[in-house]
């Protein structure tokens, strides 16, 4: 057997997000964060999220039902963002905060749930010359 050289993991092609209420989910992701809808298979359900595949499925047994990892969705602007998730009903767990000064950006987070209370987040790294932009 020859050596493979392993270059190491560099891309995401899936999320699995687990969810209760499948059709409840697919309206929040669909309408509420806008993703673009694929297609549906039985208790599963993918949209497309700048390249990675998002999936909620409804658990097959325990060891799948739990929360899932945190998504990090990366934004320009964060404040917009957030007024419009806030807009389509989306209860947001805070106002976006400044989480780290960068020397050529400042690093924004702000955190909301969907409806099986999975904890979901946006980012935005504003380069210091918008950062008065941001901040308003």
């Amino acid at each position: 057997m020859g050596t493979t050289t392993f270059e190491g993991l560099s891309r995401i092609g899936q999320i699995n997000i687990p969810v209760h209420d499948l059709e409840s989910s697919i309206e929040f992701y669909r309408n509420s964060l806008g993703m673009e809808y694929l297609f549906q298979v039985p208790n599963m359900a993918f949209f497309e999220c700048g390249g990675v595949r998002i999936m909620l499925a409804v658990p097959e047994d325990d060891a799948f039902d739990h929360p899932s990892s945190i998504i990090y969705f990366k934004v320009d602007d964060i404040h917009s963002y957030i007024n419009a998730l806030h807009d389509r009903g989306v209860v947001i767990s805070g106002n976006p905060e400044l989480i780290a000064e960068m020397p050529d950006h400042d690093l924004w987070m702000s955190f909301f749930k969907d409806p099986d209370e999975n904890t979901l987040a946006l980012m935005s790294e504003v380069a210091r010359a918008d950062r008065m932009e941001q901040s308003t």
